[in-house]
């Protein structure tokens, strides 16, 4: 059986009934972390010009976006994926370097809330997307990463993956979404040279696809039969190497889900392994930049493919600079979404600070990369001390898990503009989703919707 007749196989055959109670809990937890990022996310400029543009190209009223519109579930999803993934607060997996989140549940909920399904559906299609998507990635990472963002391409493999559940397609129908899906599957890292909104375009593009798809397979639409393992398939021209094991060895026996990281500052990933330990060590001492004659920061080197930039000219420049992000963390003792303003970017203190940070690949930490995200951090005084620290794994990984309560706190904190009792119903909601429909819960999310067709 080739790769794609396997993920049709594993598809069809999931059932709620065959998730452990952890899993349905930790994917709970999920929906509400992307509910926070994404409604945080809507007011950004970059969704408000998506918002503005699905509005004139209308659309059947079949689901409803973040922005509070009834909108078709194609243009949905692509709007709210693009909203849950622009403050850079939606979780992410290690291994394959996905943030699933942002592309799986816009799609899902959307195609769900339309086909008024249950949370309990919602749930099982949901751990089906995140299983495909971060297996596919860990398949053809890390060198695939390094032109290709993992989110928009392997992605829109996890968004077929979610709809193809809830539209109970069948097995052949599942290969076809699949072609139809790998054929579509794009995103390439040169935006980040200059900052471009096609970051925002990138998980908006997946959620979509994965729509799109399925929708057309239910019609008969085919698609290639192995565009994942097949000789011009995505494994062989979008990686430079590729171990298809990752891809198959204990499938339908696990659950990925739970391998899901949680992010805490508001910033690219690659860089919060050093935040943690600068926020950290702002904690404990006085900190007096005039005292400090350098900080040496060594990791793995993806990390300073993506954040390497000591000069960054923009709020968004600097979540990808590990130079300015590691300055944020040691002098203001913060990294939230609520540290990154325009007066911080442009603080004397923090640039002084920049200046005094070097950066350099670390052998062994770089061997252990992308299954663990370390680094060392080097403090050096003019009166010659070293302060030394290491991690090996950023908190909100598994190995450094957040609680429940802590998601809670980040949810009641970034969507801060709504009323704190819908808040509280939005997480109740969320946390007890298995007795409600999709539709409830989307009900309680918005309560003013304005349709546009």
């Amino acid at each position: 059986m080739g790769v794609s007749n396997q993920i049709a196989n594993y598809i069809v055959g999931l059932t709620y009934e065959q998730l452990p109670k952890e899993v349905v809990t930790f994917t709970k937890r999920c929906i509400l972390d992307y509910y926070a990022s994404a409604l945080k996310g809507r007011d950004e400029l970059p969704i408000q010009m998506i918002d503005k543009l699905i509005r004139e190209m209308g659309g059947a009223p079949q689901a409803t976006t973040v922005t509070n519109v009834k909108n078709s579930v194609l243009n949905v999803a692509l709007l709210n994926g693009a909203a849950s993934h622009i403050i850079e607060l939606d979780d992410i997996h290690k291994a394959s370097i996905v943030h699933a989140a942002t592309v799986v549940m816009p799609a899902a909920i959307a195609v769900a809330e339309w086909k008024r399904l249950s949370g309990k559906d919602l749930i099982t299609a949901i751990v089906a997307g995140y299983e495909v998507a971060y297996r596919i990635g860990e398949t053809v990472s890390p060198s695939h990463y390094y032109y290709f963002h993992n989110t928009a391409t392997c992605g829109t493999f996890g968004a077929t993956a979610a709809v193809a559940k809830l539209l109970k397609l069948n097995e052949n129908q599942i290969v076809d979404a699949l072609g139809s899906a790998g054929t579509q599957a794009a995103g390439l890292w040169e935006f980040i040279e200059d900052g471009a909104m096609s970051k925002q375009l990138h998980p908006g593009k997946a959620a979509m696809h994965g729509v799109l798809s399925c929708l057309l397979a239910q019609k008969g639409f085919t698609g290639a039969k192995k565009i994942l393992e097949g000789s011009r398939g995505f494994f062989e021209a979008m990686s430079e190497q590729h171990d298809v094991s990752k891809m198959t060895e204990g499938f339908g026996d696990s659950f990925k889900i739970i391998e899901n990281s949680f992010k805490i500052h508001a910033s690219c990933r690659h860089t919060h392994h050093v935040m943690d330990l600068l926020v950290e060590y702002h904690k404990g001492h006085n900190v007096n930049l005039k005292e400090i004659k350098k900080i040496v920061i060594s990791t793995y080197k993806v990390a300073l493919d993506i954040t390497d930039n000591p000069s960054p000219d923009s709020i968004y420049a600097a979540k990808f600079s590990i130079q300015f992000c590691a300055a944020l963390a040691l002098i203001t003792g913060s990294g939230g979404y609520h540290a990154f303003t325009e007066q911080i970017l442009h603080d004397p203190t923090i640039r002084a600070t920049v200046e005094k940070i070097e950066v350099q690949v670390d052998k062994k930490v770089d061997a252990a990369y992308p299954k663990e995200w370390g680094t060392n951090v080097s403090i050096h005084f003019n009166d010659g001390s070293i302060y030394k620290a290491k991690t090996r794994y950023p908190v909100g990984d598994p190995e450094k898990p957040v609680s429940t309560d802590a998601l809670v706190e980040k949810f009641m904190t970034l969507v801060n503009d709504l009323p704190f009792e819908q808040r509280v119903q939005i997480v109740k909601t969320i946390l007890n989703l298995e007795q409600y429909t999709v539709k409830e819960l989307v009900a309680t999310v918005h309560r003013k919707i304005e349709a546009v067709t």
